[in-house]
């Protein structure tokens, strides 16, 4: 009963704000990656990947990012996150919470390549950009590639023109596309997951036992 007082109203989803504001078989809440030491599954390099048909023939790049570092969320964040996709998506244990469950539906790669245009964004060195975006062009956009994400015609035809000379800013269409396809089709799955329902009931018996 204290756990629904303190999350009325979290079944609203909000609308998406910002790009830059930033299935449903679960895993355990406890393996969640709060810290960089951490040794959860996050930093386990998904096999079956290797194993899509019709792929088999790309280099599977094997430096997987693991988990960001963060505190244990509080129940208050843990609600705030079922109030809209910018909620979660803004914390780093809202996105390790929702990573982990995006790995359970073999989608990790829709984060992965996300978080990898959030850390392009913040390069300033020219070089350093055109080798960055090299990277995620192979491992997120090339039609060879296991961990490619799904973006329309448009976007895919301009992320090619400007591969020539490259610029920080190259995957902000792609990238806003796979936030609203990770808003639309993951977030609604995540809040009736059993990785979400668990650390919700996990805090809140904290929460009363305190």
């Amino acid at each position: 009963m204290r756990m629904q007082q303190m999350c009325s109203g979290s079944e609203t989803q909000g609308s998406i704000q910002s790009q830059q504001g930033t299935g449903s078989h679960g895993s355990n809440a406890c393996c969640f990656c709060w810290c960089c030491c951490c040794s959860c599954s996050c930093l386990t390099v998904r096999n079956q990947e290797d194993q899509r048909p019709g792929k088999a023939a790309y280099e599977l790049r094997t430096d997987i990012p693991a988990c960001e570092e963060s505190p244990t969320p509080t129940l208050e964040e843990v609600c705030a996150w079922a109030q809209s996709f910018d909620n979660l998506m803004v914390t780093p244990a809202g996105r390790n919470a929702f990573r982990e469950f995006l790995r359970t539906e073999f989608s990790e790669e829709n984060m992965l390549f996300w978080m990898a245009c959030e850390e392009l964004k913040r390069e300033a060195n020219q070089s350093t950009i055109e080798e960055k975006a090299k990277i995620i062009y192979e491992d997120y956009i090339s039609v060879l590639s296991p961990k490619e994400v799904s973006l329309d015609s448009r976007v895919r035809e301009g992320i090619n023109r400007n591969m020539v000379d490259p610029s920080q800013h190259i995957f902000d269409d792609a990238q806003l596309q796979i936030y609203t396809l990770m808003h639309r089709d993951s977030y609604p799955r995540f809040m009736n997951s059993t990785v979400y329902k668990d650390l919700l009931k996990s805090l809140a018996e904290k929460a009363v036992e305190a």
